[in-house]
């Protein structure tokens, strides 16, 4: 996965072409969003060199290869998900069971597809959850991938006037 945003219960993700998870998604369109912490990045850089795909095509054959289960080979614990049938990872501190509700590839020449998914159902560890229905910003802090590296987030600088918390 390239990239994800979020706006209300809907998600965009941006997928390559030639993805095993994007053949996943358009079969079974269904999926779990899960949100690891900066703590997780070294088990989130072990799962990127792996593929499901079986055999490796040709172009991937150089920087991955194939893992039938993924989430342990990393060091990950897969949980079954409640509304949907891909699995949770359960060290995530955030997982959103999610269904596809359109997949647009992005033209011409291009390689990578968008997916907007929308969300079935919320898990959060209880650490970052306030007022049970709000994720705590003080507490929580998502691994960000930014340009082929791996960040955490720095201190609160402030918060919008639209701000409920």
């Amino acid at each position: 996965m390239s990239s994800a945003w979020a706006l209300g219960n809907q998600i965009i993700l941006g997928l390559g072409e030639g993805e095993h998870g994007l053949a996943n998604l358009r079969r079974h369109e269904e999926c779990v969003v899960n949100v690891p912490s900066p703590e997780l990045w070294q088990k989130v850089e072990v799962l990127a060199s792996f593929t499901g795909a079986n055999p490796v095509p040709d172009y991937k054959k150089d920087i991955f290869h194939y893992e039938k289960n993924k989430f342990s080979a990393s060091g990950l614990t897969a949980v079954q998900s409640h509304r949907v049938l891909p699995n949770r990872i359960a060290e995530c501190p955030l997982q959103i069971e999610s269904r596809v509700v359109n997949i647009r590839t992005s033209g011409e020449g291009t390689r990578f597809a968008i997916i907007e998914v929308e969300t079935v159902t919320v898990h959060a560890h209880e650490c970052i959850v306030l007022d049970d229905s709000h994720i705590n910003t003080v507490t929580w802090s998502p691994l960000i991938y930014n340009f082929r590296h791996y960040f955490g987030l720095g201190e609160e600088l402030g918060k919008t006037f639209r701000s409920e918390v």
